[in-house]
């Protein structure tokens, strides 16, 4: 009986002493913490331009709903948004307008294309995304999500954008 009161007094003791070491240890910060210690210093660039344009005021620019398609807002940010197409309940694309005005040379690969959409200089990004530039600063991005959704099915998509009415946002 002494014995079993013996054990259990020496477990709590055990146990408490091991809580409060692992408590009053200095942990390593986390991978998550230290980046954004990294990037948050004084002399760290910002992520985004200044003069970079709201991600709300791209919503009003982008294609529909409509012909058994579901267009659906899915990320907005500061020189960025991004909406998903979806048909039958299944994304098969995806669709983005963003602010090249913080990217050092991202329209440059515009300037050499052959290729035009809607009157704006076209390129393929890989095999699943087709992107034109408009008015020298916003790209405007059509990335297939399923193997259904062909390179025709993009460019018909950014034809769908108010091109014009983007070409004019200041």
């Amino acid at each position: 009986m002494i014995a079993v009161r013996w054990r259990s007094a020496f477990a709590t003791i055990l146990l408490s002493s091991l809580l409060f070491t692992a408590a009053c240890s200095p942990s390593e910060p986390s991978r998550y913490e230290q980046t954004q210690q990294e990037t948050s210093q004084r002399t760290a660039p910002p992520a985004v331009a200044k003069e970079a344009t709201q991600g709300s005021s791209f919503n009003k620019f982008f294609p529909k709903s409509g012909g058994g398609f579901e267009v659906a807002a899915a990320q907005e940010k500061k020189g960025f948004a991004e909406y998903k197409v979806n048909q039958g309940g299944k994304n098969v694309a995806m669709l983005s307008i963003n602010d090249t005005t913080d990217i050092p040379g991202a329209a440059d690969k515009f300037q050499s294309s052959n290729t035009q959409i809607a009157g704006y200089p076209a390129v393929e990004q890989g095999q699943n995304i087709t992107a034109i530039l408009v008015n020298n600063r916003y790209q405007v991005k059509v990335q297939s999500r399923d193997p259904s959704f062909t390179p025709d099915d993009r460019a018909a998509w950014i034809e769908k954008f108010n091109l014009s009415g983007l070409s004019n946002l200041n």
